[in-house]
């Protein structure tokens, strides 16, 4: 799964670092992915918490494309 974030529309609510702070971090008023948070995304759980925070995202921010193999 690729998660992003569209700084365009985040307004930092900071919804994603709270439900999944494994992938996501709040920086300068915005969530941002983590480095690390692309391979931390592939755990199942994780993976859930991702698409929650994608959901539930005030501004709609959050972008995930699954991954072709």
């Amino acid at each position: 799964m690729k998660v992003s974030v569209d700084r365009s529309l985040c307004y930092g609510s900071a919804e994603c670092a709270h439900r999944a702070p494994a992938v996501f971090a709040f920086e300068d008023g915005y969530g941002v992915v983590r480095p690390e948070g692309a391979e931390s995304a592939e755990d199942p759980r994780v993976r859930e918490a991702v698409r929650e925070a994608a959901e539930r995202c005030p501004s709609q921010a959050i972008v995930l494309k699954e991954q072709e193999e």
